[in-house]
């Protein structure tokens, strides 16, 4: 990739877990009516045929990665533990009895802080507690994230039994000098142990994930993990961007000098040197920042054109209706987004008054849904098109018009209404999908909300 293009491309911009992104929501045109109704709404279309996703996140961590993005609470007092489960249950409760039918979950995944932060037995009861109220579709798929210093077997044999058939364990870098930086201390030896461990028991889909531009990373330091990683065939890797966010995350991420962190060229061939071997081994890419071995169902859905992307990332398992649960989580009923309580004790007494602890959303407009669309195709898929008349939207000529410099640069092709995007484009995938993105046009931010998209 040349430099030129990077220095053209690099400019801050969404990761496009959701279209609007959240700080476009209009809140002031959202209601906590407006959630219930297109909650019901999307539920009676869906949860028969499809059935329903359940993001779980479970926030506490023992101590602080500097690195992190995520919402958590840093703690080693366990006694918080089960006051939280019952909480999340309550939550639950409150959704069931919004519905008229049992819900049918296809897909629950436990997000964290560190799931596995929490004891078999509140795991155990959260699980059971869920399914009092539902029932499990087909074809599901359970998935959580494990902390590789923390996963016991009895965690992995547990969650085995409850269903569970995939899981990602956090590896970040294997270098000791970026794991001091970044606060996150976890030798190979513990790594290889669980994802072992759950090979044995008989998980189909262990990942991995890998953030390359991390502090003080360098590249041999990227090709010594994968090559440590390959040695251990994860069927998955999430090989992602650090997201240098201080002025969001605050003190979380000055754990290190601006300096310290990796950028631009040199941050982008870190990526290219990683793909490339990657690929060497027999890994293909998915959409933004994943890979997969062929055998993995995330390759089979990119393969078939089923591919999703939400809130909790790539999923190879779609469904309309995504319910989150726990503080800070976001719901997507696909008219309308929906995000909890942020803060803990708030959280609690929001349901403590029975009611659901959503503080803010949005409700999306006929030009959203199109928008997000596209955004979801060319994530998913690397192409979309406006063949149909449904696809098109009034300001898709000044959209064009705008891409036309990219495929002057020979990141995509235009053409029989199609947009398809080239090898060369895939790393800019994130700056083709702002060329869509007219909330972020129509309202440039005059401080730098998101962080660099190479």
């Amino acid at each position: 990739m040349s430099a030129s293009l990077i220095q053209k491309y690099n400019v801050p911009g969404p990761r496009y877990t959701s279209y609007p992104t959240v700080p476009y929501w209009d809140e002031q045109t959202f209601s906590y009516q407006i959630w219930k109704d297109t909650l019901k709404k999307s539920f009676s279309e869906s949860n028969a045929k499809e059935g329903i996703s359940l993001y779980i996140h479970l926030p506490f961590c023992e101590s602080m990665c500097t690195f992190c993005g995520c919402h958590k609470r840093i703690t080693k007092n366990h006694s918080v533990e089960h006051p939280y489960i019952e909480a999340l249950l309550k939550e639950w409760y409150l959704y069931c009895q919004l519905f008229d039918e049992k819900p049918i979950i296809k897909e629950i995944h436990l997000g964290g802080g560190t799931p596995t932060f929490f004891s078999i037995k509140n795991l155990e009861d959260l699980i059971n507690g869920i399914f009092t109220s539902a029932k499990k579709a087909t074809s599901y798929e359970f998935s959580f994230e494990g902390h590789p210093n923390n996963t016991t077997r009895e965690h992995l044999q547990k969650l085995y039994d409850l269903g569970f058939r995939r899981v990602s364990f956090g590896v970040q870098d294997y270098s000791e000098t970026v794991q001091k930086a970044i606060h996150r201390v976890q030798p190979f030896h513990n790594v290889a142990k669980v994802t072992l461990q759950a090979r044995e028991i008989g998980y189909t889909s262990i990942g991995h994930d890998i953030i390359f531009g991390l502090p003080f990373q360098e590249i041999e330091d990227i090709v010594d993990t994968i090559e440590k990683t390959k040695s251990l065939q994860p069927d998955r890797l999430a090989f992602y961007s650090y997201a240098h966010v201080p002025w969001i995350k605050g003190n979380g991420q000055r754990g290190f000098k601006d300096e310290d962190v990796p950028k631009d060229e040199k941050k982008r061939m870190f990526y290219e040197v990683g793909k490339k071997i990657l690929r060497e081994k027999g890994y293909y890419e998915i959409g933004m920042d994943h890979f997969a071995l062929e055998t993995d169902s995330l390759y089979q859905s990119f393969e078939n054109g089923s591919l999703h992307r939400n809130f909790m990332g790539y999923s190879s398992s779609k469904t309309q209706l995504m319910i989150g649960l726990g503080v800070s989580s976001i719901s997507d009923s696909w008219y309308s987004f929906a995000q909890n309580e942020k803060n803990i004790e708030d959280y609690y007494q929001l349901l403590e008054w029975n009611k659901l602890p959503v503080v803010k959303g949005h409700f999306l407009t006929n030009e959203d849904l199109i928008i997000r669309k596209h955004i979801l195709n060319l994530m998913c898929q690397f192409e979309t098109s406006w063949e149909n008349t449904s696809a098109y939207f009034e300001e898709l000529p000044d959209v064009i018009i705008q891409l036309q410099e990219m495929q002057d640069d020979g990141l995509l092709t235009i053409e029989d209404k199609t947009i398809r995007i080239h090898e060369k484009g895939k790393p800019f995938i994130r700056n083709i999908c702002m060329a869509f993105d007219l909330r972020l046009k129509r309202k440039i931010p005059e401080n730098q909300l998101f962080s660099m998209t190479i």
